[in-house]
This record gives C-alpha cells, structure tokens and sequence, in this order.
C-alpha cells in the first residue's frame, strides 16, 4: 500500500495500488451521473402523470421500479463483476444511459416504467464502480462523504433548472432531452479514470459473496435508511396534518437540501477522527427529535428547521455506512455492496409505510420509522459490541 504525506496527491487504497486525484474525481463522478436523477424524479414524475402519461399510482410504482432495478443491479454486480476495463465500461455506460434517457421522450404508462427500470439497472452499474473505489480506501468515510456531497450539489442544481426553467419551458420531454445530455457530457471524462480496481480479498473456500456478519451490516444498513424513507415520502401529509400551508413542505425540502450539502461536508472534514458508532447515536436522537416534531402542530419556521436538522444529519451519517460495514466484514465485500443495500432500504420504507398511513392520518410512518430506526440501530450496536479484529489482506495490483 502506497504512503505519502497530506499533501500527497494519490489517493490511498487499502486494497490495490493508489489512485491519482483525476482518477478518483472520475470515479466520483460516474456515481454522481448514476444517482442524479434521484433529485428530480419526483417533479419530472409529478410533471408527467400531469400530462396523463402517467397514472397517480404509476409515479410511486416508476420510482420504486428504477430504485429497485438500481439496487439489484449493483448487489449482482458486487458480487459476480471484475472491476476491470473501467475506461471503456464507464463510457459505455453513460453513452447507454444516455440513450435510454432519450427513449423517455414521447413515452407514457408501462413504456415509461420499462425506461426507467433499464435506466436504474445502469445507473447501478455507474454506482458500482465508484463504491468500489470508495469502499477500497484508507478513509471510505471520507471518500464517501466527497461523493455525497458532490451528489446533493449536482442534484440541487438540476432540480433548481429542472423547476425554473426546462420543465416550464419544455415540459417532461425537456427532463429526459437533459438528462441524456449530462449523461453524453460524463462519458469522455470516464476515459481518464481507472483501467481496474484490484480484486477484494477472499478467504479460501469462500466465494465473492459477504460473511455472516458482512450480511447483517447490509440487513443494518437497509433497515436503518428504510426509516427515513418511510417518513419522507409523506413530508407533505405531516406538514398538512400539523395545520401548515402547502408551501412550507416546499420550502422544507429546499432547506433540507441545503443541509445535506453542509452534512456531507461535515462529514468530509471529521472523516478519521471519529468513530461510526458514535455518529450512529447522535444521528438516531437528532432523528427521532426531528420525526417528534413532525407530529405535532408546531410553527413553519419549527418544521422548516427539523427538516433542515434532518438532512444534515442524514447526509452526514451516510459516509459512516460503509465503514461500520468494513469494521464487521475487513475483507470489504460487504462494503461494495452497501449502496445497493441503501437504495433498497429508501424502496422498501414507503412500501411499508403505505400499509400503516391513512388518507386523512400519515403519522403512523412517524411510528413506523422510529421502529425501524432502533431495530437498525440495534442491528449496529450488536456489530460494534461484538467486533473482534481481524487482519486485513492486502492485495497489490502489478
């Protein structure tokens, strides 16, 4: 494993040979291109069932089907992909992407459902190479929280244009014209990045998939974001039921992009000096303080401000997710695969939430997410108390 200096310009690899500060930005922003379309899936959804190409129930079930089809995508691919040929495959993948963005123009109902599930699987495939770049440094949670914090600006500001100017101009055909654009736009820079990652150790007679403990990390992790999904998703219904105006969810989910801009970088900057565990309890009470919040009848300024708290904290949480999965697995399969368990979390919790929320009462997500909040918490708690450490295998790339 390479050394250096702070002012080194590699980035370390605990695993494989370092990588250059281009090639790590690259790396990044295939990941960032991946998940883009997350900051504007709901008004370009929203936008569409308002042209009637899409049913009032056909926006939740497009945006569960491409988080899904991302989410699987990037588990099969920890699992039975060679990070190798990263050059060529990045720029194939955006030059797909791209292609796949621009079949959305004109579509409706069941077409645009069969795009957006084409679209997740590879937007995962994106995801998959830079959380195996991520997941194979010194400091992930570092890395991690670079990667978050590059995401939430570049979503903020294409949801920002999405709004102001290319879904009143050019409607949802604008949306997809856009997104295929940013996508052509990704895929020269993917030539500058990484040929290959090196290959995750593997204990004799085990194969590429995670350990017993490295499968309850995951479990951790998709139980743990499910809770925040569950509740987000009815962001507007709680702030209708607390007696505010229509405008102040709007104006909650704005501020709280803002905080999870300062979350990730928060998180850049303490990235080696403090531990998972204890981000995972402070970030549960702050959690559970904000969701209180949202059941009562407080003021706007109250409401805009817990969900201000809760983005940050959100946000600054995420990069630990993939340290407290290398602390129970060292040999970092499970690591690799921790986006994927994410996404599947933030599909799973509104699908359960929808069981427990009526049409005029939405506070039983509130329940819903503290339980699956500290059943999440105690998946953690159990990992960080029984940890024993192990040696990490080193592997060097020729």
């Amino acid at each position: 494993m390479a050394q250096g200096g702070p002012d080194d310009h590699l980035v370390h690899e605990a695993v494989g040979p370092a990588l250059t500060g281009v090639q790590a930005g690259v790396t990044i922003a295939l990941g960032v291109n991946g998940l883009l379309v997350l900051g504007v899936v709901p008004v370009l959804l929203g936008d569409l069932a308002r042209d009637h190409r899409l049913t009032a129930a056909g926006i939740g079930q497009t945006a569960m089907i491409e988080l899904l089809t991302m989410g699987i995508t990037i588990a099969l691919a920890a699992m039975a992909l060679k990070p190798a040929r990263l050059k060529a495959v990045g720029t194939v993948l955006c030059l797909v992407l791209a292609a796949i963005d621009l079949a959305g123009v004109g579509a409706s109902g069941a077409a645009i459902m069969i795009q957006r599930g084409a679209a997740g699987a590879v937007e995962g495939l994106l995801l998959w190479i830079t959380v195996g770049m991520i997941a194979r440094t010194v400091t992930p949670e570092r890395w991690a929280g670079v990667f978050f914090t590059a995401q939430v600006l570049a979503q903020l500001v294409l949801a920002l244009a999405f709004a102001l100017w290319i879904l009143p101009r050019y409607g949802p055909n604008g949306g997809f014209v856009s997104l295929a654009l940013v996508s052509l736009a990704t895929a020269p820079g993917a030539l500058l990045g990484p040929t290959r990652l090196a290959h995750l150790p593997t204990p004799e007679g085990e194969g590429g998939i995670p350990p017993p403990r490295g499968w309850i990390a995951l479990a951790a992790t998709l139980i743990y974001v499910s809770a925040g999904g569950a509740v987000g998703v009815y962001l507007e219904p709680l702030a209708d039921q607390a007696g505010l105006s229509p405008g102040v969810p709007h104006t909650a989910i704005w501020v709280s992009l803002v905080g999870q801009v300062l979350g990730g970088a928060a998180a850049t900057l303490v990235s080696g000096r403090i531990r998972y565990f204890s981000v995972f309890l402070v970030v549960t009470a702050v959690t559970l303080a904000g969701w209180w919040v949202f059941g009562q009848r407080s003021t706007a300024a109250i409401f805009i401000g817990a969900n201000f708290m809760l983005g940050l904290s959100s946000i600054f949480l995420a990069p630990f997710l993939v340290p407290m999965s290398i602390d129970a697995d060292p040999s970092r399969r499970a690591a690799v695969q921790s986006a994927g368990a994410q996404l599947l979390g933030g599909a799973l919790g509104p699908w359960l939430a929808s069981f427990v929320v009526g049409e005029r009462d939405a506070h039983g997500a509130l329940w819903l997410g503290a339980g699956l909040l500290l059943a999440g918490l105690a998946m953690v708690a159990w990992l960080h108390l029984t940890h024993r450490a192990a040696p990490l295998v080193e592997v060097t790339d020729p």
